[in-house]
């Protein structure tokens, strides 16, 4: 069994100043730059929906053209009757 009188690493209640210093300016940098990486996100998202959807539109009209080709096609047949 482990001896009662030795000591942990947590037997020191005391911390060291400069240790909760440094954690609670990382904390507070970390919550200063989250607005900052939310837009950012936010952003990035917009701009990939918007290239999805101007890729979108551009397979639809090319869809819609050959369409319309063979529709033009099928129409002149039948004007000249063959």
């Amino acid at each position: 069994m482990a001896d009662s009188s030795s000591t942990s690493n947590f037997a020191n209640p005391v911390l060291n100043p400069q240790v909760t210093d440094q954690v609670t300016t990382t904390n507070a940098t970390v919550l200063g730059e989250a607005p900052a990486m939310a837009m950012g996100s936010l952003y990035q998202t917009i701009g990939n929906s918007v290239a999805m959807a101007a890729a979108n539109a551009v397979y639809a009209q090319q869809q819609a053209n050959v369409t319309y080709q063979t529709a033009t096609t099928v129409a002149v047949k039948k004007l000249i009757g063959t």
